[in-house]
């Protein structure tokens, strides 16, 4: 499988197929539309900000130049174009952007804490939603803190220990063991976000970060791309955002889908990447690989246990309407069943460490 590297938005090539309208996120009925900005900051605690950064940039005499935490984002990068460094509400020190993320590397000045914030328009009212409703899971990265500027939003977060995919592309693929508990929390994190309204879109291994050394314990990154629907049971969707390995056939072709449905394809690629150490869709053209997902062609090797197959197949249907739900999906016989040793069987999908991208950002 090819890598999947830093590319501009793409548009579907195969004419007999596909949609050729570019798929980009826009605004829809099924989304919140009002402002809960002020919802938000009466839920968390705030530090004002009496001057908006833009997004950061390097530059100034010391961009770029390491530091104990990172490299130091410097210049004037505030509207009033006076503040020396990217210095949020006299507090946070940002750094430079996490490899493979959209957070930034952040330090409190004071506390010498190492986190990491995410900057978002205050006009992002499907994101704010999110973490207002889940702030409060265990399978959500919580909030530190919040800093409200005249346009942006500073979403500080605890700093994570390594996300599941640099985790699977080091170990090669999971013994079905460890795989079943890191999985199950995954299901679970869909679960209680369907159940509270929340389709999550672009789900992909990098978007679940561990939060102990011992990465055990898995969390939803952030809700960045999500959407937060009006009324849960209606999750029709019309605009299609996602990464190209982790998209599902109908969001391929035009008119509208479902948005929980969506969500359950994803997560049936991101457990055959656990398992297997590749993804079940790749071809070196974007063409050809949605071609294959469409047709919703792929193998599981035979060193894939029976009942991991089977809950495989029950998540890559063609069909949304086939696929198990959110609801279902914890009941399956292979989640179900309590965790063992895994020895296993002879299998010849041991594949080099490049069959698993190096970046998962790129979107469509």
């Amino acid at each position: 499988m090819s890598n999947i590297q830093n590319q501009p938005e793409v548009r579907a090539q195969n004419a007999d197929k596909f949609n050729t309208a570019m798929i980009t996120v826009t605004p829809r009925h099924n989304t919140v539309a009002t402002p809960i900005v002020d919802t938000v900051i009466r839920k968390i605690r705030i530090s004002n900000n009496n001057c908006d950064m833009r997004p950061p940039k390097v530059n100034g005499d010391t961009a770029g130049k390491p530091t104990q935490h990172g490299t130091v984002i410097n210049g004037p990068s505030c509207d009033n174009e006076n503040m020396e460094s990217a210095l949020i509400a006299d507090k946070y020190q940002l750094f430079e952007q996490v490899i493979g993320s959209s957070l930034y590397r952040c330090v409190d000045v004071n506390s010498k804490q190492e986190l990491v914030c995410k900057i978002v328009s205050r006009d992002n009212h499907s994101l704010i939603s999110a973490h207002y409703r889940m702030d409060s899971q265990p399978l959500i990265q919580s909030l530190h803190e919040v800093v409200v500027g005249q346009r942006y939003l500073y979403l500080v977060f605890p700093k994570a220990h390594g996300d599941l995919h640099s985790y699977v592309r080091q170990r090669k693929r999971l013994r079905e063991s460890e795989a079943r508990r890191l999985f199950r929390q995954i299901a679970e994190t869909v679960r209680l976000c369907h159940e509270n309204g929340i389709v999550l879109r672009d789900l992909k291994l990098r978007k679940f970060v561990f939060a102990n050394p011992e990465k055990t314990q898995l969390k939803l990154e952030s809700f960045e791309d999500a959407v937060v629907l009006v009324e849960p049971e209606l999750d029709w969707l019309h605009d299609k955002r996602g990464c190209p390995a982790y998209v599902s056939p109908e969001i391929l072709e035009t008119g509208q889908y479902s948005g929980k449905g969506a969500d359950m394809w994803s997560i049936g690629v991101i457990l055959y990447t656990m398992l297997v150490g590749r993804y079940p869709f790749n071809d070196a053209g974007h063409a050809n690989l949605f071609a294959k997902i469409s047709n919703c062609s792929y193998v599981i090797p035979e060193c894939v246990s029976a009942r991991a197959r089977c809950l495989i197949r029950s998540l890559l249907r063609r069909d949304p309407s086939e696929r198990i739900t959110s609801e279902d999906i914890l009941y399956h016989p292979w989640l179900a069943k309590e965790d063992r040793d895994w020895i296993p069987r002879s299998c010849d999908q041991q594949v080099p460490q490049s069959i698993i991208c190096d970046d998962e950002t790129s979107l469509f």
